[in-house]
């Protein structure tokens, strides 16, 4: 019997505290949703290492529990060179870091790199706008336009 394709997705900001662990915990809710849990593997890393090892910000985690994602599990790590050989998509949230990873990724892997709001159909941003230095709307903006995104992989995923 033939096992299902795995698909690796790596979810990329600057620190892994705010929108990656939040992207990582929305695409996951998702996933799990739709029963391809066994089939999708998912993570989150930065392009710096800022915060490497402590659990995504308290605001992040507030504002995603509210609308049922636990962050609370997740540990921020840099990016390795090593994800772009395990991953099949290494997926920024801005255009500053996609330039970060675009810098240290291989030749050969730079076709896995996309912007999460790539796959965003109702957001009118083309960014997922860091929320760290502002109040609580900015974290609900950051879940809006996720959730968004996260629909538009999973459409991906479905092809």
């Amino acid at each position: 019997m033939n096992q299902p394709k795995t698909t690796a997705i790596l979810f990329v900001c600057m620190g892994n505290i705010c929108r990656s662990p939040t992207a990582e915990g929305v695409f996951r809710g998702k996933v799990v949703a739709a029963g391809l849990h066994d089939q999708v593997q998912i993570d989150s890393a930065g392009t710096h290492a800022y915060h490497v090892g402590e659990a995504p910000d308290l605001r992040s985690q507030e504002y995603a529990l509210k609308r049922g994602y636990d962050l609370s599990k997740q540990r921020a790590r840099q990016v390795a060179m090593s994800d772009f050989e395990q991953f099949d998509l290494v997926i920024a949230m801005d255009k500053d870091n996609l330039h970060n990873l675009q810098k240290l990724c291989p030749a050969r892997h730079q076709h896995k790199l996309k912007l999460m709001m790539s796959y965003a159909s109702h957001s009118p941003s083309d960014v997922v706008p860091d929320p760290y230095y502002g109040g609580g709307r900015g974290f609900d903006t950051v879940l809006d336009y996720l959730e968004d995104a996260a629909e538009g992989l999973m459409r991906v995923l479905d092809n």
